[in-house]
């Protein structure tokens, strides 16, 4: 945060709804979709400039799933159509799912020619790139989802992975990339009994799995320039305003901020669910929580008292200064968007800027 670096005091986890033009485009399979994303994203970091946002994304316009699409394009994983989605609190995402069909490499990624766009609209703001952690190629399939003539041992698929993800991180530098953010569900899944449970009843470890996913996020950002901050993203769900876990960050914090070597962790806050901000004791010297006061489910707009007594709660337990806020999520994990306006989705990110400027005295 200091020398004008992000997180900055107002941020954003990153996606947003997708406009009109942009959803019947690629519903009608339009020729010129990609001439169409361009001319919504340009848009987009437009607004995301007027609100007083000094970082902006593409919105992850171009994406279907906000992992899938990153995922599905690494050497030796395949998507394929699943006989249901993830379930979630009162629905299913679409079908698919992943499956790792032999070994897995990095083999270059279209995500960098995206970014390439995305910074060169930019201007003075500063631009994300967003991209899964490497944990969701296994949380969701496991074992039963990897090759074993490919992986006879999971050793060799997690040592691979975290090298894949190392030469992603390694382009998307030399693109210019200067903050990345790894999206980050399933380490907030491990918080949940029932998750820990579904683990166990499908025959994973679940014991030590904190540490091998904490070792191979190390493995896939070692080496990244001095000069790139690296931020996690932790959520328990979001999908049309539904989620999937619960349980607060106590199980998992000790590891999550002294263990993994980023800089900055956008963490789900936006109601019970989350549970207390005692985690945040464990906080260290030089790392930033962004606290996701705001949800990004619903339309209706947080107070600014109340949001205020919140950060004031949280500065019991972390310092003021390691602090910022930001929306719980993103507003479009999936193309559908969650139940809000577009509308109420521009005032929310502007409640932050606001009440950041109150706050801390800026940005």
């Amino acid at each position: 945060m200091p020398n004008g670096k992000p997180p900055f005091r107002a941020d954003h986890v990153g996606s947003l709804l997708r406009p009109v033009p942009l959803r019947e485009a690629r519903a009608a399979q339009a020729p010129d979709l990609r001439a169409i994303e361009d001319r919504c994203i340009a848009e987009a970091i437009a607004a995301q400039r007027a609100v007083g946002l000094r970082s902006v994304t593409d919105g992850e316009y171009r994406r279907a799933f906000w992992h899938f699409d990153f995922l599905a394009r690494l050497g030796g994983v395949a998507l394929y159509e699943a006989d249901q989605g993830i379930q979630f609190k009162g629905g299913q995402t679409k079908a698919y799912g992943l499956k790792v069909t032999g070994p897995i490499r990095y083999q270059g990624h279209p995500f960098v020619e995206d970014f390439r766009f995305l910074a060169a609209q930019a201007g003075e703001a500063v631009a994300k790139q967003t991209i899964p952690s490497p944990s969701v190629l296994h949380f969701r399939g496991g074992r039963r989802a990897i090759d074993t003539h490919a992986y006879p041992a999971m050793d060799g698929f997690f040592a691979d992975l975290g090298a894949a993800y190392n030469a992603a991180m390694r382009d998307f530098a030399g693109a210019g990339c200067r903050y990345l953010q790894l999206d980050e569900t399933n380490i907030a899944y491990l918080c949940d009994p029932e998750q820990l449970a579904q683990l166990r009843n499908r025959g994973e470890r679940v014991e030590g799995l904190l540490e091998t996913y904490a070792g191979m996020i190390n493995a896939a950002l070692a080496g990244r320039p001095a000069d790139m901050v690296v931020s996690m993203h932790l959520c328990r769900g979001n999908f049309r305003s539904m989620h999937i876990a619960a349980g607060g960050y106590d199980p998992v914090a000790e590891v999550l901020f002294n263990s993994i070597d980023v800089d900055a962790y956008f963490m789900e806050y936006d109601d019970e669910r989350s549970g207390s901000f005692a985690p945040l004791r464990f906080l260290p010297k030089g790392k930033t929580v962004v606290l996701g006061l705001i949800t990004s489910k619903t339309g209706a707009l947080e107070g600014k008292d109340m949001l205020k007594r919140r950060i004031e709660e949280a500065a019991r337990h972390a310092p003021l200064d390691q602090l910022a806020i930001s929306p719980q999520c993103g507003f479009a994990s999936t193309e559908e968007g969650n139940l809000l306006t577009v509308e109420e989705q521009w005032a929310k990110l502007r409640l932050c800027v606001e009440v950041a400027e109150e706050v801390w005295g800026g940005l």
